[in-house]
């Protein structure tokens, strides 16, 4: 077991070490309740959808919409990350989703709610997610140094699993109990207290960040920042063979969880079970993230690509088994890997890059994650056509083949270490 402080000295005492840096819990804690608010967005969206039309193809377009603006909104909110204050970008995404998600709740409470309405809310959300992504992650990072970077995001791992759990649950639950317009309601509420925790944060004066403020403001055009930034990254193997296997997995392996209603149909499954079954996932993610905080691994790299190999492996029996609680054991399992995996993620692409490039570095990792709406709507697809079973499966499989490709043509990603 290995964490280290903000000097960079080892520190074995605590896989919790990022919490007594001031304001970290503050931004973790919102931060928890957003990825709340986002899985129970993105649970609300597809058993909607999937109420009103019973099709495989348009539950997938739900997880769709939520992740396009991934595919070339990430290197914006890159540069914008770069260039902005990013605990006022945070709040700002904040106040403005909170009444889109009233509008929402009203909406589908009259009976007027149609799907197109739907898709919409969802991009504005994959919008917000984007923020979230390029610069709240960079701000964790603002505030705990490089010390404890690693604690600091598998903790921040851990609040996305944790998150989805609880997302998946209160929706499934907050639908049999008050209905699915009277959810929404439940989410413009937590995404209003994720805005007030983060009241009493203050700008981070960390290192190198007025440096990073002056050279936005001394900077001709955003645009030559922009281009600029990326020509530098891709310069860069190390971030790049990260990205690839992002992109891998987003497109191969996490494709499946708009269709996770879909499979809990045919299980004659609750709501509350539907929410339960997807918040398996975070389950699995929340104890692969806790082993990552508690042991910090020096090899990094290797628990990145192990972690997706793993959770692959998982999505066969998840396909297969023809029992609720096999499927869910199943999910759950495929989730450890995923955990391992998003803990890692992260702290490899920021500390390849260079300082000054971090959040567009950030924002070409979200557009590595922008594989995963072309993923959702290739196995919507063929979903459609070979119904579900056959269609994950054949993803899968498909995907570790691809994924140990890569690894064999780039196998510096699985030697990094921790620096």
């Amino acid at each position: 077991m290995r964490t280290v402080t903000t000097d960079g000295q080892q520190d074995s005492r605590s896989s919790f070490a990022a919490f007594s840096v001031p304001s970290f819990a503050s931004v973790w804690l919102s931060g928890l309740i957003w990825h709340l608010c986002r899985w129970g967005v993105a649970f609300l969206g597809t058993y909607l959808v999937n109420d009103l039309t019973g099709s495989p193809r348009l539950v997938q377009l739900t997880g769709t919409t939520l992740y396009a603006p991934l595919l070339v909104g990430g290197l914006i909110g890159g540069m914008v990350s770069d260039r902005f204050d990013r605990l006022r970008t945070v709040r700002v995404q904040l106040m403005l989703l909170i009444p889109l998600t009233i509008a929402m709740a009203l909406m589908v409470r009259s009976g007027h709610v149609a799907v197109w309405m739907i898709y919409g809310y969802m991009f504005i959300v994959g919008i917000g997610w984007i923020t979230d992504m390029t610069s709240r992650r960079a701000l964790v990072f603002d505030v705990v140094g490089p010390g404890r970077l690693d604690n600091a995001m598998a903790l921040e791992s851990l609040s996305l699993s944790s998150g989805m759990v609880i997302g998946a649950l209160v929706g499934g639950a907050a639908v049999e109990a008050v209905g699915i317009g009277s959810a929404y309601f439940f989410i413009a509420g937590f995404l209003t207290l994720s805005l007030l925790i983060l009241a009493p944060v203050e700008r981070p004066r960390a290192e190198g960040l007025e440096r990073r403020s002056a050279g936005s403001s001394n900077s001709a055009s955003p645009i030559r920042d922009l281009v600029d930034g990326v020509r530098q990254l891709r310069s860069s193997r190390g971030v790049m063979s990260i990205l690839g296997v992002t992109a891998i997995a987003n497109f191969f392996l996490f494709a499946y969880f708009p269709i996770v209603p879909v499979v809990a149909e045919k299980l004659d499954a609750s709501a509350f079970q539907t929410g339960l079954l997807l918040a398996g996932t975070g389950v699995g993610m929340m104890t692969g993230s806790l082993i990552v905080a508690r042991l910090a691994p020096y090899r990094r790299g290797l628990v990145y690509v192990s972690g997706v190999f793993g959770a692959m492996a998982f999505i066969l029996p998840f396909a297969l088994a023809t029992t609720y609680w096999l499927v869910f054991a199943a999910i759950v399992a495929s989730g450890v890997g995923s955990g391992f995996f998003g803990s890692t993620q992260s702290a490899l692409v920021i500390t390849e890059a260079p300082e000054e490039l971090r959040g567009r570095a950030l924002g070409l990792l979200s557009m590595a994650i922008g594989a995963l709406p072309l993923g959702m709507a290739a196995l919507g697809e063929v979903a459609e056509r070979l119904g579900v079973t056959a269609a994950l499966t054949l993803n899968t499989t498909i995907g570790a083949a691809v994924l140990a490709f890569w690894i064999w043509r780039r196998p510096e990603v699985r030697r990094m270490t921790a620096r």
